[in-house]
């Protein structure tokens, strides 16, 4: 589950603008001062074991999502329609494999078993996967860029109210690995070769968000732990209004991604 931020030039329309609105960058104003477990490192807020219940929970869910990409690029190299294009979602898997591991390491270093963590995900985002198999090349693309992206919104919204150490690590692993600006280069010039192409990716790219929004409520309604830290039952948490306002900002990232592919929302 990846972020892809979109260069800001004349021929791209800006991208997810939403990338770092939970902490306000980029948006003009100075961002407030963290506080609560958001003002803590690792050390101090893991002594709730419920707060390390839900972090343990989400660098699983994080660690297991990155995993998944880097099988499904690999996957979708077998598409691409050029040397060029396989090599290039080559490294973008290796990039992917590189912040799994990352993660993985992370829940060793706090002695949790990496392949536990991840377990409890994994028939979720198997599941989100296998119902949202791409057809095509440009299908996967747009995959990669949109579906990825909503929940890497999700993570990065999460990630405003972690403590520091576990917030640093998260921001990291969902670094644009480059597949933002491959992803519009292909499907723009897709769509101006056929402009038939972009009503069907459109359709798949709202199918798509559909799919990637449910799969994260069901992700976060099955663990108890995670939900209580997302609807404020922790210091630093989301109120149930401010979970609602998180996925008004997500679909609104969502809406500028399909302007910067060319695509209606």
């Amino acid at each position: 589950m990846r972020s892809m931020e979109t260069p800001d030039t004349p021929e791209t329309p800006a991208a997810p603008a939403v990338d770092h609105a939970a902490s306000g960058e980029g948006s003009g104003e100075k961002a407030p001062a963290p506080t609560g477990i958001a003002a803590q490192n690792w050390d101090t807020a893991a002594a709730d074991p419920q707060y390390r219940a839900a972090v343990v929970d989400l660098l699983g869910a994080l660690a297991y999502g990155e995993l998944a990409a880097f099988e499904r690029l690999a996957e979708d190299a077998k598409l691409a329609p050029t040397l060029e294009d396989k090599a290039e979602l080559a490294k973008m898997a290796s990039a992917e494999f590189h912040h799994f591991e990352r993660l993985r390491g992370r829940l060793a270093a706090v002695g949790e078993e990496p392949t536990a963590a991840m377990e409890p995900f994994a028939a979720a985002l198997d599941g989100f996967h296998r119902q949202t198999a791409p057809s095509d090349w440009l299908e996967g693309l747009v995959k990669a860029y949109v579906g990825d992206s909503i929940a890497s919104d999700f993570y990065r919204e999460v990630a405003a109210r972690l403590d520091s150490d576990t917030r640093d690590l998260v921001l990291q692993v969902l670094d644009d690995t480059g597949h933002a600006s491959f992803a519009i280069e292909k499907v723009r010039a897709a769509i101006e070769a056929d402009p038939r192409v972009g009503g069907r990716l459109a359709l798949w790219a709202r199918r798509l968000m559909g799919e990637a929004l449910s799969q994260a409520q069901r992700v976060v309604a099955d663990r108890d732990a995670l939900s209580t830290m997302l609807v404020g039952g922790l210091a630093g948490g989301f109120d149930l209004a401010e979970v609602g306002r998180m996925f008004s900002r997500i679909t609104e990232a969502h809406t500028k991604r399909m302007a910067a592919l060319g695509l209606a929302a």
